[in-house]
């Protein structure tokens, strides 16, 4: 059976609840209500839940440090659990890639996001699995405006739809693994449905 943790990133409190940058929060929970998995227990700087889903075993967690800090929640469960940054899901916004798109990378750099960076700076490595969420880049005005703003009117009614479909992405992903999933997913729509 393999296992797997998966960091939803985001900032906690109620003024960022909807925020575009809580993306990866609105699938880890998601996710979690789906797998019946209670992220729920404080620890590592965070909120963590553990289950059983898809034939594998997940740790899930939602660090609580804020955006730029999540390296330190994410770096302390790998360290107590003795993962590898290989068995590193993570889950997160990505303003180049347009609201409802999703794609799958392996490793890299932090492009700028600010949780990457620190995660990078924690693992000492990018050698871990992004699961990137499209927020789209807003045409005029400031991206960190942007990123902390709320979704459109337009887009609030498909955050549904779009968090059960990476959540179906992860699924597939625990099965078939990457080379499937991103060939089946990377750049798709996901807000379109079925």
């Amino acid at each position: 059976m393999s296992v797997h943790l998966i960091a939803g990133l985001g900032n906690p409190g109620p003024e960022y609840h909807e925020t575009r940058h809580n993306a990866g929060f609105m699938v880890l929970d998601r996710l979690a209500d789906l797998a019946g998995i209670s992220v729920t227990r404080k620890a590592f700087a965070g909120l963590c839940g553990e289950g059983r889903w898809q034939g594998s075993r997940l740790f899930l967690l939602k660090p609580q440090t804020y955006m730029n800090l999540s390296g330190r929640s994410v770096g302390a469960a790998l360290r107590y659990h003795k993962f590898s940054p290989a068995e590193l899901i993570v889950i997160h916004d990505e303003l180049d890639i347009p609201f409802g798109q999703v794609k799958i990378k392996e490793g890299g750099g932090h492009g700028g996001h600010n949780g990457l960076r620190s995660l990078m700076e924690e693992l000492g490595s990018g050698d871990f699995l992004r699961v990137r969420v499209g927020i789209g880049r807003p045409a005029k005005g400031d991206p960190v405006k942007y990123v902390l703003g709320s979704f459109t009117r337009d887009e609030i009614p498909l955050l549904p739809r779009l968090c059960d479909g990476v959540c179906d992405l992860l699924g597939l992903l625990l099965r078939e693994g990457v080379p499937k999933t991103m060939s089946l997913y990377n750049r798709k729509d996901l807000t379109l449905g079925p």
